[in-house]
Protein backbone atom coordinates (compact mmCIF):
# COMPACT_ATOMS: atom_id res chain seq x y z
CA UNK A 1 0.00 0.00 0.00
CA UNK A 2 1.30 3.40 -0.75
CA UNK A 3 1.51 6.28 1.70
CA UNK A 4 -1.16 8.12 1.68
CA UNK A 5 -0.09 11.26 -1.24
CA UNK A 6 3.51 10.48 -1.13
CA UNK A 7 5.92 11.66 -2.86
CA UNK A 8 5.16 9.17 -5.67
CA UNK A 9 1.43 10.74 -5.54
CA UNK A 10 -0.60 9.93 -8.64
CA UNK A 11 3.06 8.68 -10.28
CA UNK A 12 2.44 4.73 -11.25
CA UNK A 13 5.70 4.50 -12.89
CA UNK A 14 9.34 5.73 -12.65
CA UNK A 15 9.12 7.40 -16.01
CA UNK A 16 6.56 9.63 -14.26
CA UNK A 17 8.30 10.02 -11.70
CA UNK A 18 11.10 10.99 -13.23
CA UNK A 19 9.23 13.31 -15.66
CA UNK A 20 7.65 14.92 -12.58
CA UNK A 21 10.68 15.53 -11.22
CA UNK A 22 11.85 18.03 -13.98
CA UNK A 23 8.46 19.87 -13.67
CA UNK A 24 8.26 20.29 -9.74
CA UNK A 25 9.61 23.36 -9.56
CA UNK A 26 9.15 25.03 -12.51
CA UNK A 27 7.39 28.66 -11.78
CA UNK A 28 3.61 29.01 -12.04
CA UNK A 29 1.98 30.98 -15.08
CA UNK A 30 -1.82 31.30 -13.41
CA UNK A 31 -3.28 32.36 -16.61
CA UNK A 32 -7.38 32.45 -15.56
CA UNK A 33 -8.53 32.88 -12.06
CA UNK A 34 -10.66 34.92 -10.23
CA UNK A 35 -8.15 36.07 -7.39
CA UNK A 36 -9.04 39.82 -6.22
CA UNK A 37 -6.11 41.93 -7.10
CA UNK A 38 -7.10 44.74 -4.30
CA UNK A 39 -5.62 41.61 -2.19
CA UNK A 40 -2.70 40.87 -3.88
CA UNK A 41 -1.79 45.02 -4.22
CA UNK A 42 -2.35 45.15 -0.52
CA UNK A 43 -0.43 41.81 0.74
CA UNK A 44 -3.82 40.82 2.55
CA UNK A 45 -3.59 38.52 5.65
CA UNK A 46 -6.15 36.16 7.33
CA UNK A 47 -7.70 36.06 10.36
CA UNK A 48 -8.07 32.61 10.47
CA UNK A 49 -8.67 29.41 8.36
CA UNK A 50 -12.09 29.67 7.41
CA UNK A 51 -12.00 33.15 6.01
CA UNK A 52 -8.54 31.62 3.48
CA UNK A 53 -10.25 28.79 3.09
CA UNK A 54 -13.93 28.93 2.67
CA UNK A 55 -15.26 32.15 1.72
CA UNK A 56 -16.17 32.39 -2.00
CA UNK A 57 -15.73 28.70 -2.43
CA UNK A 58 -18.60 27.04 -4.11
CA UNK A 59 -16.74 23.95 -4.75
CA UNK A 60 -17.07 23.52 -0.65
CA UNK A 61 -20.29 24.95 -0.86
CA UNK A 62 -21.51 22.21 -3.04
CA UNK A 63 -20.14 19.61 -0.87
CA UNK A 64 -21.00 20.96 1.66
CA UNK A 65 -25.18 21.12 0.95
CA UNK A 66 -24.51 17.18 -0.80
CA UNK A 67 -24.16 16.33 3.01
CA UNK A 68 -26.62 17.98 4.27
CA UNK A 69 -25.40 21.17 6.13
CA UNK A 70 -27.39 23.89 7.08
CA UNK A 71 -26.65 27.45 5.21
CA UNK A 72 -26.20 28.57 7.91
CA UNK A 73 -22.69 26.98 8.25
CA UNK A 74 -22.28 27.27 4.32
CA UNK A 75 -22.66 31.03 3.18
CA UNK A 76 -24.96 32.15 6.76
CA UNK A 77 -23.18 33.61 9.92
CA UNK A 78 -22.60 30.81 11.85
CA UNK A 79 -19.14 31.41 13.57
CA UNK A 80 -16.33 30.26 11.75
CA UNK A 81 -14.87 27.57 13.59
CA UNK A 82 -18.70 26.31 13.26
CA UNK A 83 -17.94 26.89 10.13
CA UNK A 84 -14.57 24.63 9.88
CA UNK A 85 -16.30 22.08 11.62
CA UNK A 86 -19.16 21.60 9.31
CA UNK A 87 -16.08 21.09 6.43
CA UNK A 88 -13.89 18.76 8.34
CA UNK A 89 -17.14 16.63 8.87
CA UNK A 90 -17.81 17.18 4.77
CA UNK A 91 -14.43 16.12 3.16
CA UNK A 92 -14.29 13.32 5.16
CA UNK A 93 -16.62 11.67 3.31
CA UNK A 94 -15.64 13.27 0.08
CA UNK A 95 -13.74 10.35 -1.17
CA UNK A 96 -12.73 10.11 -4.91
CA UNK A 97 -13.91 13.95 -4.93
CA UNK A 98 -10.61 16.30 -6.07
CA UNK A 99 -11.67 18.08 -3.29
CA UNK A 100 -10.00 16.31 -0.94
CA UNK A 101 -6.76 15.98 -2.72
CA UNK A 102 -6.84 19.84 -2.72
CA UNK A 103 -7.85 20.26 0.49
CA UNK A 104 -4.36 17.67 1.59
CA UNK A 105 -2.16 19.55 -0.70
CA UNK A 106 -3.14 22.42 0.43
CA UNK A 107 -2.77 21.74 4.01
CA UNK A 108 0.96 20.05 3.16
CA UNK A 109 2.32 22.78 0.95
CA UNK A 110 0.98 25.97 2.63
CA UNK A 111 0.74 24.62 6.33
CA UNK A 112 3.43 21.69 6.76
CA UNK A 113 0.34 19.79 7.93
CA UNK A 114 0.15 15.69 7.49
CA UNK A 115 -2.70 15.36 9.16
CA UNK A 116 -5.99 14.11 7.26
CA UNK A 117 -9.02 16.40 7.90
CA UNK A 118 -11.73 14.96 9.69
CA UNK A 119 -14.45 15.84 12.43
CA UNK A 120 -11.74 14.15 14.69
CA UNK A 121 -8.93 15.97 14.13
CA UNK A 122 -11.01 19.40 12.84
CA UNK A 123 -10.23 21.67 16.20
CA UNK A 124 -6.29 19.91 16.04
CA UNK A 125 -5.42 21.48 11.90
CA UNK A 126 -7.54 24.63 12.89
CA UNK A 127 -5.55 25.38 15.92
CA UNK A 128 -2.15 24.91 14.15
CA UNK A 129 -2.86 26.35 11.07
CA UNK A 130 -4.67 29.68 13.11
CA UNK A 131 -1.02 29.61 14.82
CA UNK A 132 0.78 30.15 11.42
CA UNK A 133 -1.60 33.03 10.06
CA UNK A 134 -2.10 34.76 13.18
CA UNK A 135 1.63 35.04 12.79
CA UNK A 136 0.46 37.41 9.93
CA UNK A 137 1.05 34.74 7.05
CA UNK A 138 0.46 37.42 3.61
CA UNK A 139 -0.39 36.73 0.38
CA UNK A 140 2.98 37.74 -1.24
CA UNK A 141 4.20 34.99 0.93
CA UNK A 142 1.93 32.30 -0.17
CA UNK A 143 2.35 33.39 -3.81
CA UNK A 144 5.95 33.36 -3.24
CA UNK A 145 6.32 30.14 -1.42
CA UNK A 146 4.55 28.47 -4.56
CA UNK A 147 6.57 30.45 -7.02
CA UNK A 148 4.27 32.22 -9.00
CA UNK A 149 5.34 34.39 -11.82
CA UNK A 150 2.17 35.45 -13.07
CA UNK A 151 -1.24 36.02 -12.25
CA UNK A 152 -4.13 37.28 -14.60
CA UNK A 153 -6.95 38.14 -12.89
CA UNK A 154 -10.73 38.31 -14.76
CA UNK A 155 -11.56 42.30 -14.51
CA UNK A 156 -14.91 44.25 -15.87
CA UNK A 157 -14.02 46.83 -18.43
CA UNK A 158 -15.37 49.57 -16.48
CA UNK A 159 -12.55 48.65 -13.80
CA UNK A 160 -10.38 50.92 -12.66
CA UNK A 161 -7.36 48.82 -12.84
CA UNK A 162 -5.23 50.61 -9.66
CA UNK A 163 -4.29 47.49 -8.39
CA UNK A 164 -2.54 45.71 -11.27
CA UNK A 165 1.18 45.89 -11.33
CA UNK A 166 3.87 43.82 -11.56
CA UNK A 167 3.13 40.04 -12.37
CA UNK A 168 -0.34 40.87 -11.66
CA UNK A 169 -1.69 41.36 -14.64
CA UNK A 170 -5.72 42.37 -15.56
CA UNK A 171 -7.98 40.03 -18.07
CA UNK A 172 -10.75 41.96 -20.06
CA UNK A 173 -14.06 40.21 -19.29
CA UNK A 174 -17.12 41.96 -20.55
CA UNK A 175 -19.84 39.39 -19.47
CA UNK A 176 -21.97 42.74 -18.60
CA UNK A 177 -21.36 44.47 -21.98
CA UNK A 178 -22.48 41.41 -23.52
CA UNK A 179 -25.40 40.60 -21.94
CA UNK A 180 -28.14 43.33 -23.01
CA UNK A 181 -30.92 41.62 -22.29
CA UNK A 182 -30.77 42.15 -18.57
CA UNK A 183 -32.34 44.74 -16.95
CA UNK A 184 -29.03 46.31 -15.74
CA UNK A 185 -27.72 46.64 -18.75
CA UNK A 186 -28.73 50.42 -19.32
CA UNK A 187 -27.27 51.25 -16.37
CA UNK A 188 -24.30 49.24 -17.02
CA UNK A 189 -23.58 50.87 -19.93
CA UNK A 190 -24.29 54.50 -18.47
CA UNK A 191 -21.68 53.58 -15.74
CA UNK A 192 -19.28 52.07 -18.82
CA UNK A 193 -19.73 55.61 -20.73
CA UNK A 194 -18.52 57.61 -17.58
CA UNK A 195 -15.02 56.12 -17.23
CA UNK A 196 -14.07 55.81 -20.86
CA UNK A 197 -16.12 60.12 -21.55
CA UNK A 198 -17.53 58.99 -24.47
CA UNK A 199 -21.32 59.04 -24.28
CA UNK A 200 -23.24 55.95 -26.02
CA UNK A 201 -26.63 56.58 -27.72
CA UNK A 202 -25.60 53.65 -30.79
CA UNK A 203 -23.79 50.59 -32.22
CA UNK A 204 -21.40 53.14 -33.07
CA UNK A 205 -20.19 54.90 -30.08
CA UNK A 206 -20.88 51.98 -27.92
CA UNK A 207 -18.19 50.42 -30.16
CA UNK A 208 -15.66 53.68 -29.35
CA UNK A 209 -16.42 53.97 -25.50
CA UNK A 210 -15.77 49.76 -25.36
CA UNK A 211 -12.70 50.23 -27.51
CA UNK A 212 -11.24 52.67 -25.51
CA UNK A 213 -11.78 50.78 -22.57
CA UNK A 214 -9.58 48.36 -24.44
CA UNK A 215 -7.07 50.56 -25.15
CA UNK A 216 -6.95 51.29 -21.45
CA UNK A 217 -6.59 47.93 -20.60
CA UNK A 218 -3.97 47.07 -22.79
CA UNK A 219 -1.77 50.12 -21.56
CA UNK A 220 -2.02 48.41 -18.25
CA UNK A 221 -0.55 45.58 -19.49
CA UNK A 222 -3.58 43.15 -20.20
CA UNK A 223 -3.27 40.89 -23.31
CA UNK A 224 -6.02 38.73 -23.13
CA UNK A 225 -9.66 38.57 -23.12
CA UNK A 226 -12.30 36.26 -21.49
CA UNK A 227 -15.92 35.84 -22.71
CA UNK A 228 -18.78 33.24 -21.24
CA UNK A 229 -20.28 31.65 -24.23
CA UNK A 230 -23.40 30.30 -22.29
CA UNK A 231 -24.24 29.22 -25.02
CA UNK A 232 -22.28 30.65 -28.42
CA UNK A 233 -24.84 32.31 -31.15
CA UNK A 234 -24.39 33.55 -33.96
CA UNK A 235 -27.33 36.13 -35.87
CA UNK A 236 -25.47 38.17 -37.95
CA UNK A 237 -26.90 41.83 -38.64
CA UNK A 238 -26.57 45.09 -40.02
CA UNK A 239 -25.19 48.50 -37.71
CA UNK A 240 -29.09 50.17 -38.75
CA UNK A 241 -30.33 47.11 -36.69
CA UNK A 242 -27.77 46.62 -34.22
CA UNK A 243 -28.40 50.68 -33.55
CA UNK A 244 -32.39 49.80 -32.51
CA UNK A 245 -31.37 47.41 -30.65
CA UNK A 246 -29.19 48.80 -28.65
CA UNK A 247 -31.56 52.33 -27.86
CA UNK A 248 -34.33 49.88 -27.21
CA UNK A 249 -32.15 48.50 -24.67
CA UNK A 250 -30.84 51.80 -23.54
CA UNK A 251 -34.42 52.84 -22.87
CA UNK A 252 -35.22 49.85 -20.67
CA UNK A 253 -37.58 48.25 -23.25
CA UNK A 254 -37.56 44.43 -23.32
CA UNK A 255 -35.25 42.73 -25.89
CA UNK A 256 -35.88 39.78 -27.73
CA UNK A 257 -33.84 36.43 -27.91
CA UNK A 258 -32.84 37.33 -31.68
CA UNK A 259 -32.10 41.11 -31.27
CA UNK A 260 -29.82 39.95 -27.40
CA UNK A 261 -28.23 37.10 -30.09
CA UNK A 262 -27.57 39.24 -32.97
CA UNK A 263 -25.63 42.32 -30.37
CA UNK A 264 -23.89 39.24 -28.98
CA UNK A 265 -22.86 38.19 -32.58
CA UNK A 266 -21.48 41.36 -33.73
CA UNK A 267 -19.71 42.61 -30.33
CA UNK A 268 -17.98 39.34 -30.34
CA UNK A 269 -16.83 39.50 -33.82
CA UNK A 270 -16.15 43.42 -33.65
CA UNK A 271 -13.79 42.54 -30.11
CA UNK A 272 -11.96 39.62 -31.73
CA UNK A 273 -10.89 41.96 -34.14
CA UNK A 274 -9.87 44.39 -31.96
CA UNK A 275 -7.76 41.45 -29.98
CA UNK A 276 -6.33 40.32 -32.76
CA UNK A 277 -4.81 44.09 -33.67
CA UNK A 278 -3.46 44.12 -30.18
CA UNK A 279 -1.86 40.91 -30.67
CA UNK A 280 -3.79 39.53 -27.56
CA UNK A 281 -5.13 35.70 -26.58
CA UNK A 282 -8.96 35.40 -26.78
CA UNK A 283 -10.46 32.68 -24.14
CA UNK A 284 -14.17 31.49 -25.30
CA UNK A 285 -15.61 29.33 -22.02
CA UNK A 286 -19.04 27.52 -23.39
CA UNK A 287 -21.34 24.90 -21.53
CA UNK A 288 -22.09 26.55 -18.42
CA UNK A 289 -25.96 26.60 -17.46
CA UNK A 290 -26.15 29.54 -14.45
CA UNK A 291 -28.49 29.50 -11.65
CA UNK A 292 -30.17 27.18 -12.38
CA UNK A 293 -31.51 26.96 -8.65
CA UNK A 294 -34.25 30.27 -9.22
CA UNK A 295 -35.07 29.56 -5.71
CA UNK A 296 -31.52 30.06 -3.65
CA UNK A 297 -30.14 31.94 -6.86
CA UNK A 298 -32.62 34.80 -5.91
CA UNK A 299 -31.95 34.16 -2.24
CA UNK A 300 -28.12 34.21 -2.05
CA UNK A 301 -27.06 35.57 -5.86
CA UNK A 302 -25.10 34.12 -8.36
CA UNK A 303 -21.87 32.19 -8.21
CA UNK A 304 -22.71 30.98 -4.79
CA UNK A 305 -22.51 26.83 -6.44
CA UNK A 306 -26.23 26.87 -8.43
CA UNK A 307 -24.31 26.14 -12.19
CA UNK A 308 -23.95 23.20 -13.94
CA UNK A 309 -22.84 22.01 -16.93
CA UNK A 310 -25.28 22.45 -20.21
CA UNK A 311 -25.98 19.85 -23.16
CA UNK A 312 -26.35 22.83 -25.64
CA UNK A 313 -25.58 21.91 -29.06
CA UNK A 314 -23.45 25.18 -30.46
CA UNK A 315 -20.68 23.31 -32.66
CA UNK A 316 -22.66 25.72 -35.96
CA UNK A 317 -22.54 28.66 -34.21
CA UNK A 318 -19.11 28.19 -33.07
CA UNK A 319 -17.68 27.70 -36.48
CA UNK A 320 -19.51 30.61 -38.05
CA UNK A 321 -17.76 32.57 -35.51
CA UNK A 322 -14.47 31.76 -35.92
CA UNK A 323 -14.99 31.39 -39.53
CA UNK A 324 -16.14 34.95 -39.85
CA UNK A 325 -12.54 36.16 -37.77
CA UNK A 326 -10.48 34.23 -40.14
CA UNK A 327 -12.01 34.75 -43.43
CA UNK A 328 -10.83 38.64 -42.14
CA UNK A 329 -7.46 37.65 -40.75
CA UNK A 330 -8.84 39.21 -37.52
CA UNK A 331 -9.26 35.58 -35.71
CA UNK A 332 -6.76 35.94 -32.07
CA UNK A 333 -5.31 33.44 -30.42
CA UNK A 334 -8.31 31.47 -29.10
CA UNK A 335 -8.77 28.89 -26.64
CA UNK A 336 -12.21 27.12 -26.54
CA UNK A 337 -12.75 25.71 -23.40
CA UNK A 338 -16.02 23.35 -22.48
CA UNK A 339 -17.59 22.88 -19.16
CA UNK A 340 -18.89 19.28 -20.47
CA UNK A 341 -16.79 17.10 -21.38
CA UNK A 342 -18.39 15.37 -24.03
CA UNK A 343 -17.38 18.04 -26.17
CA UNK A 344 -13.69 17.64 -25.46
CA UNK A 345 -13.43 16.00 -28.84
CA UNK A 346 -15.62 18.46 -31.00
CA UNK A 347 -13.79 21.20 -30.09
CA UNK A 348 -10.58 19.62 -30.41
CA UNK A 349 -11.50 19.01 -34.46
CA UNK A 350 -12.84 22.55 -34.19
CA UNK A 351 -9.65 23.69 -32.96
CA UNK A 352 -7.80 22.62 -35.30
CA UNK A 353 -9.92 23.53 -38.56
CA UNK A 354 -8.16 27.49 -37.78
CA UNK A 355 -4.56 26.95 -37.07
CA UNK A 356 -1.93 27.27 -40.02
CA UNK A 357 1.54 29.03 -40.51
CA UNK A 358 1.77 32.32 -38.04
CA UNK A 359 2.44 30.29 -34.94
CA UNK A 360 1.76 27.01 -33.17
CA UNK A 361 -1.05 26.17 -30.73
CA UNK A 362 -3.25 29.35 -31.95
CA UNK A 363 -6.41 27.73 -31.75
CA UNK A 364 -7.00 24.88 -28.52
CA UNK A 365 -8.44 23.00 -26.52
CA UNK A 366 -8.51 24.57 -22.87
CA UNK A 367 -7.49 23.33 -19.92
CA UNK A 368 -9.91 21.20 -17.82
CA UNK A 369 -12.12 23.62 -16.80
CA UNK A 370 -14.71 24.11 -13.41
CA UNK A 371 -16.11 20.67 -13.48
CA UNK A 372 -13.29 18.87 -15.33
CA UNK A 373 -10.50 20.13 -13.07
CA UNK A 374 -10.07 16.62 -11.29
CA UNK A 375 -8.07 13.58 -12.48
CA UNK A 376 -10.17 11.70 -14.84
CA UNK A 377 -11.47 15.27 -16.23
CA UNK A 378 -7.78 16.20 -16.86
CA UNK A 379 -6.86 12.86 -18.24
CA UNK A 380 -9.84 13.38 -20.94
CA UNK A 381 -8.73 16.56 -21.87
CA UNK A 382 -5.11 15.88 -22.32
CA UNK A 383 -5.88 12.72 -24.10
CA UNK A 384 -8.98 14.34 -26.48
CA UNK A 385 -5.76 17.08 -27.13
CA UNK A 386 -3.83 13.99 -28.06
CA UNK A 387 -6.01 12.17 -30.36
CA UNK A 388 -6.81 14.69 -32.49
CA UNK A 389 -4.43 17.53 -32.03
CA UNK A 390 -1.11 18.48 -30.71
CA UNK A 391 -0.83 17.87 -26.94
CA UNK A 392 2.65 19.14 -26.98
CA UNK A 393 1.74 23.04 -27.84
CA UNK A 394 -1.01 22.96 -25.10
CA UNK A 395 -1.14 26.29 -22.82
CA UNK A 396 -1.56 24.06 -19.51
CA UNK A 397 -3.30 24.94 -16.74
CA UNK A 398 -4.49 27.48 -14.55
CA UNK A 399 -6.54 27.26 -11.04
CA UNK A 400 -9.96 29.07 -12.52
CA UNK A 401 -10.33 30.13 -8.25
CA UNK A 402 -10.77 32.55 -5.82
CA UNK A 403 -8.46 31.36 -3.52
CA UNK A 404 -4.42 31.96 -3.14
CA UNK A 405 -3.94 28.15 -1.75
CA UNK A 406 -5.36 26.77 -5.01
CA UNK A 407 -1.85 27.15 -6.52
CA UNK A 408 -1.64 23.24 -5.72
CA UNK A 409 -4.05 22.73 -8.33
CA UNK A 410 -0.76 23.03 -10.96
CA UNK A 411 0.99 20.40 -8.97
CA UNK A 412 -2.08 18.41 -9.14
CA UNK A 413 -1.95 18.70 -12.76
CA UNK A 414 1.50 18.24 -13.41
CA UNK A 415 1.55 14.76 -11.41
CA UNK A 416 -1.18 14.14 -13.68
CA UNK A 417 0.29 15.07 -17.25
CA UNK A 418 3.15 13.18 -16.01
CA UNK A 419 2.07 9.70 -15.01
CA UNK A 420 -0.14 9.94 -18.30
CA UNK A 421 2.66 10.46 -20.29
CA UNK A 422 5.00 8.18 -18.34
CA UNK A 423 2.16 5.60 -19.15
CA UNK A 424 2.27 5.88 -22.50
CA UNK A 425 6.39 5.37 -22.33
CA UNK A 426 6.13 2.36 -20.32
CA UNK A 427 3.61 0.59 -22.13
CA UNK A 428 5.67 1.32 -25.59
CA UNK A 429 3.59 3.64 -27.47
CA UNK A 430 6.14 6.52 -27.39
CA UNK A 431 10.39 6.43 -26.86
CA UNK A 432 12.26 6.26 -23.52
CA UNK A 433 13.59 9.54 -25.07
CA UNK A 434 13.82 11.57 -22.09
CA UNK A 435 15.29 15.16 -23.37
CA UNK A 436 12.24 14.84 -25.42
CA UNK A 437 9.64 14.44 -23.06
CA UNK A 438 11.24 16.24 -20.13
CA UNK A 439 10.81 19.00 -23.38
CA UNK A 440 7.48 18.53 -23.69
CA UNK A 441 6.09 17.85 -20.36
CA UNK A 442 8.28 21.59 -19.58
CA UNK A 443 6.67 23.35 -21.81
CA UNK A 444 2.74 22.06 -21.26
CA UNK A 445 3.86 23.01 -17.52
CA UNK A 446 5.49 26.21 -18.04
CA UNK A 447 6.99 27.31 -21.45
CA UNK A 448 4.19 27.44 -23.66
CA UNK A 449 2.27 29.66 -21.55
CA UNK A 450 5.24 31.90 -20.66
CA UNK A 451 6.07 31.94 -24.42
CA UNK A 452 2.18 32.71 -25.16
CA UNK A 453 0.90 34.88 -22.19
CA UNK A 454 3.65 36.79 -21.31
Amino acid sequence: MKKFMGEDFLLQTTTAQRLYDAVRDLPIIDWHCHLDPREIAEDKTFGNLTELWLGGDHYKWRAMRACGVDEEFITGEADDYEKFEKWAETIENCIGNPLYHWTHLELKRVFDCEVSLSAKTAKQIWEHCNAILEKGLKVSEIIERFNVEMICTSDNPADTLEFHSGRVKPTFRPSDLMNIEKPSWADYITKLAEIAQKPVHDYESLKEAVFSRVDFFSAKGCNMADHALDPPVYISEDDRVLDEIIKKALNSENISFEEANAFKTEMLVELGKKYCELGWSMQLHMGAARGVNSTMTALLGADKGYDCMSGDDYAAALLRLLDRLEVTDSLPRTFLFNLNPKDNDLLTTIAGCFNGHEEKGKVQLGAGWWFNDHKDGMEKQLIALANNGVLGTFAGMLTDSRSFLSYTRHEYFRRILCNLVGNWVENGEYPADFEKLEEIVKNISYYNAKEYFC
